[in-house]
């Protein structure tokens, strides 16, 4: 299992359109046949700002690969960078313990 956290500043736009698009591509990745139950995808803010953080878990390198030649992800990912004024930090994280429960 592969875990990212991806954070940036929203810098353009407003909260309820970014929200909005974050959500149409979470549901290309809960639609798409090959990715589906493979990536666990999840979005937040900060409450008082404009930070967003988005915590990622995908089970192999074939759905990384897969994921990749997707044309919504490219087109998600350059309307990350623009929404960022291109601030986006992609950190690789290791996975060291965790509860039994996930919500």
């Amino acid at each position: 299992m592969k875990h990212l956290l991806i954070k940036y500043t929203r810098k353009s736009g407003s909260d309820e359109d970014w929200g909005r698009e974050v959500g149409r591509f979470i549901k290309a990745l809960d639609t798409d046949p090959a990715l589906s139950g493979k990536i666990a995808y999840r979005c937040l803010k900060h409450k008082e700002g404009d930070d967003y953080y988005h915590v990622v878990a995908v089970a192999d390198e074939d759905t990384t690969r897969t994921l990749n030649e997707r044309d919504f992800f490219s087109a998600y990912t350059k309307r990350v960078g623009t929404v960022s004024g291109g601030t986006v930090e992609v950190l690789p994280l290791e996975l060291i313990a965790e509860t039994a429960f996930r919500a």
